[in-house]
């Protein structure tokens, strides 16, 4: 039904590499950025629960 169009074909193949690096690049973009501390609202630390909360 469909030819083999070596021009369509090298392209797909191009798109789909070109689309692969791409995707490693940002993987290794956000594996090299630091990773937002553990912090809350306004920069506080975000506490499980204290002890004294239960009693309240």
């Amino acid at each position: 039904m469909f030819g083999n169009d070596v021009d369509f074909l090298l392209s797909l193949h191009r798109t789909h590499a070109a689309e692969l690096r791409a995707e490693a690049a940002a993987e290794r973009l956000a594996r090299a950025l630091p990773r937002p501390a553990g912090r809350g609202w306004l920069g506080r630390r975000r506490h499980a629960g204290r002890t004294g909360d239960a009693r309240r």
